[in-house]
């Protein structure tokens, strides 16, 4: 993986992305022991153009105890889109959900913004820890709620997914992000591996990521930029691997 040689993508992004960025690897660096998760060398940092403008992808992942794989990616294309994603990726042996956020904007307006914590055992319901931690978070108001897509049964009913409209809304938003990013660390580094629900863990991944697979509008970006073998292998390597 190339690291991240300078905080210019992020400087230029809009704040929200930025704020962001800068809260989870707070977070992860104040709970977690982190180690570099390496990528393939070619895709650690990525330029390409789609419709004239240039598209620039930076990620940073790493590894800890708990988790193969934490990442984070930041891209732009021109002055047109600004994309935060994250997901973690609990190790098969810890019985934790799979945190995911993702923030989507261009011209200076986050148009999509979407946290979770997703269920990853057979009854695709969250552990009782976190269920009764996130019920306890004060209640949320945002005035534009956005619909899950299709494929959106693999989140859990504490998804927000919303349209931030005032900066007011995006910072209640950021907030809730770090609340569920707190708890997840908080949790993860109190459970013990269970080596006898690993196969079970495992599957509710790769369901996960075989759904997320399934977002036309991210893989439509990538195939624009880079073609669609390309962005095939970026889908099932970066995005959404399944081990």
């Amino acid at each position: 993986m190339s690291p991240l040689s300078t905080p210019s993508l992020r400087e230029q992004q809009h704040p929200l992305i930025r704020n962001l960025a800068d809260t989870i690897e707070a977070v992860w660096h104040r709970h977690l022991t982190l180690s570099p998760y390496h990528l393939p060398d070619d895709l650690g940092y990525v330029e390409g153009r789609m419709e004239g403008e240039k598209l620039i992808i930076e990620n940073r992942c790493y590894q800890t105890p708990q988790f193969r794989k934490l990442h984070l990616e930041l891209a732009r294309v021109g002055t047109m889109l600004d994309i935060l994603h994250c997901v973690m990726f609990p190790r098969s042996d810890y019985a934790l959900p799979m945190f995911g956020c993702d923030l989507v904007g261009g011209r200076g307006q986050i148009s999509a913004a979407i946290v979770d914590l997703s269920p990853t055992n057979s009854a695709r319901q969250l552990p009782e820890e976190y269920r009764l931690s996130l019920e306890a978070l004060p209640s949320a108001s945002f005035s534009q709620r956005r619909e899950l897509p299709a494929w959106g049964e693999i989140f859990s009913p504490f998804c927000l997914f919303v349209r931030p409209g005032d900066p007011q809304e995006e910072a209640l938003f950021l907030s809730r992000v770090e609340a569920y990013l707190e708890l997840h660390c908080q949790r993860a580094i109190a459970t013990q591996p269970t080596p006898e629900t690993a196969a079970e863990i495992l599957e509710g991944q790769r369901y996960y990521c075989r759904r997320q697979q399934e977002n036309d509008k991210t893989r439509r970006v990538l195939e624009k930029a880079f073609g669609e073998v390309w962005a095939e292998r970026y889908m099932t390597t970066v995005l959404f691997d399944v081990i």
